[in-house]
């Protein structure tokens, strides 16, 4: 019988064009300079400021490669969960470095919009990509989960 995509499809595809291409795009503002971004340079002197041990040239390139590579995975939906994992792990960072001493609200620059995407995060990583994604190597072993499967009111 063929699999035909329900609305648990549709969401996660949403979720996944939202946060992939924000991502991408950020990715790039950090990477290349593009869209007005400042580029891998001014991004590395930003995260040599945080505090992290080691060179911060290495972290300025993981951090904004996380981001860029982890919102094109999961803009196609090719490897989304590794992708997502990326972007929580920037995330995560975001928040334990730079936005967690100033509270919850973006008003304050808090940690309110690092801990929506650790959730959209968190529910592809859960759900996976859905039906309409490019590439999902987990398919075989996911049955129900994320709506691969034939539930029983689809008989």
């Amino acid at each position: 019988m063929k699999r035909i995509p329900g609305p648990v499809d549709w969401g996660l595809l949403v979720l996944r064009l939202a946060l992939g291409a924000s991502f991408l795009l950020h990715g790039s503002q950090k990477l290349f300079g593009a869209f007005g971004g400042h580029g891998l340079t001014a991004f590395s002197q930003t995260v040599g400021r945080m505090g992290l041990p080691g060179p911060a040239p290495f972290w300025g390139l993981l951090a904004a490669g996380s981001e860029f590579f982890g919102g094109f995975c999961v803009l196609l939906g090719v490897l989304t969960e590794f992708g997502a994992l990326a972007i929580a792990a920037v995330m995560i960072v975001a928040i334990w470095k730079v936005h967690g001493k100033n509270g919850y609200f973006s008003t304050n620059n808090g940690y309110e919009y690092q801990l929506l995407i650790l959730a959209v995060c968190a529910a592809l990583i859960l759900a996976g990509p859905g039906w309409l994604a490019l590439w999902d190597p987990f398919r075989f072993r996911r049955g129900a989960r994320s709506g691969a499967g034939w539930s029983a009111a689809e008989g």
